[in-house]
């Protein structure tokens, strides 16, 4: 279940990107519903800003966040985290108020950032690529790549691309 994510700087960034992530993706959201609403009924508005944004956060969350490549899979499983920030949101509010009696307009705000961590784990179980960041159960580490030798790809062909952008090197320039 746990999966070799870097360092604890390096899981920090991760958080601390998703949590502007998640930001622009509430002000991207919340613009698109004002700029819908106008043209459309409220709730078709809601929907469409909803869906939108979360496309937006998906790329967002791949390039930003988790710098790993979008793949049709994980856009698919990606709304697995807005489900899962819902759930917990919704369990949360509930829990708050009419169990421990916490005041309605601070509840929303205590559930929400009670669900960051989960909903930044389910993201990041999604989107990151667990192959490429863990090796297999007692396999050795991989050896370090030898330099490139013989002729150059033919041109107009590129080499296959990595399946992971490198977050580590982007964390130790940071």
């Amino acid at each position: 279940m746990s999966q070799s994510t870097g360092t604890g700087a390096t899981r920090l960034a991760r958080m601390l990107r998703f949590g502007a992530v998640g930001v622009v993706n509430t002000g991207v959201y919340y613009g698109l519903y004002l700029l819908s609403r106008t043209v459309i009924p409220y709730l078709a508005a809601h929907v469409l800003a909803f869906v939108l944004a979360m496309v937006g956060s998906y790329f967002l969350n791949c390039y930003f966040t988790f710098r790993t490549r979008p793949t049709l899979r994980k856009f698919l499983l990606f709304p697995l985290s807005n489900l899962t920030n819902f759930v917990v949101q919704t369990v949360g509010l509930y829990l708050l108020v009419d169990v421990l009696g916490t005041n309605e307009r601070i509840a929303p705000l205590l559930a929400a950032a009670a669900a960051i961590p989960i909903t930044f784990l389910v993201a990041q179980f999604v989107l990151v690529d667990r192959a490429a960041t863990r090796p297999a159960p007692g396999a050795a580490p991989p050896p370090a790549a030898p330099a490139a030798e013989g002729p150059p790809a033919a041109e107009g062909r590129r080499a296959a691309p990595d399946r992971r952008l490198p977050d580590e090197e982007v964390e130790k320039t940071q």
